[in-house]
């Protein structure tokens, strides 16, 4: 909903600016200049990155503008949870929590079921730690391809508007005043195309997933570590300890204020 909000905000505003001026919408549209500008930032695009990461574009805009981070603070009480369980039950008690859970994080499911199958500290470490790469890789793709096309949108957008001037000039001596206004303004929607698609859709949708990136292979890197400690048998109170060392400042004040109001629960009943 916060994408399709900018989006039309964005472009709302253009249009809605552009109306105050006196224009009108039909002004703006026109294919010629759409097909340098679009069809010349997708052919760069395919000749700067291959095929088959082409193919991958709706997936990872799928799963980099529509990802949410999970809560950390419920991710190291979750793991504190476990923890007890685990001391008290021991590792095998925890295979319910992936049999029980199956709309539950797929990387975390991993891990857990790999505690309960006996695997080792390295093992388990090298494997999680792979698909943490995969993940970083799968980003970084999809934030190339569209910081790409956003530098390449303008440049089109100026050789669009080079072409029809040329044009517009190839026939000056011939044309009349009242057609040459409207192929000067054509020519230049191309300019308007390209920095429009570029600083609106493409520029920011790269860093979107650039941002979005950071934020998943934090979450995964605290899910490793939580892993890790539950495969060393660390006590509870540890385990916390060291996965809050993921949170930021907010979150900690955030976890704090919770176990605040916990303990004045308590203090209450009593």
């Amino acid at each position: 909903m916060g994408v399709i909000i900018a989006l039309v905000v964005s472009f709302g505003a253009l249009i809605i600016g552009f109306l105050g001026e006196g224009g009108h919408v039909g002004a703006l549209i026109s294919w010629t200049p759409a097909l340098i500008v679009f069809g010349g930032t997708i052919g760069s695009s395919m000749l700067a990155f291959p095929v088959s990461d082409l193919k991958k574009i709706g997936r990872i805009m799928k799963s980099g503008l529509l990802y949410e981070q999970a809560d950390l603070n419920q991710l190291v009480a979750y793991f504190y949870e476990l923890s007890v369980k685990s001391k008290k039950d021991g590792l095998l008690s925890l295979e319910s929590e992936v049999a029980l859970n199956p709309d539950a994080d797929p990387f975390l499911k991993k891990g857990i079921q790999s505690l309960v199958d006996g695997e080792s500290h390295e093992s388990i470490s090298d494997s999680l730690g792979n698909e943490i790469d995969r993940i970083e890789e799968r980003h970084k793709i999809g934030a190339g391809i569209f910081n790409s096309a956003g530098g390449t949108a303008p440049t089109m957008g100026i050789v669009g508007t080079v072409l029809g001037l040329v044009h517009v000039l190839e026939g000056l001596a011939e044309a009349d005043m009242s057609s040459l206004g409207k192929s000067i303004a054509s020519a230049f929607l191309a300019t308007l195309y390209g920095l429009a698609s570029a600083n609106l859709i493409f520029l920011p949708i790269g860093n979107r997933l650039k941002i979005n990136n950071q934020k998943e292979l934090l979450e995964k890197e605290l899910i490793l570590e939580g892993i890790l400690l539950l495969e060393k048998r660390v006590s509870p109170k540890t385990i916390q300890e060291k996965l809050m060392g993921f949170l930021n400042g907010d979150e900690k004040d955030e976890k704090n204020g919770s176990n605040t109001t916990v303990a004045k629960e308590v203090v209450s009943a009593t």
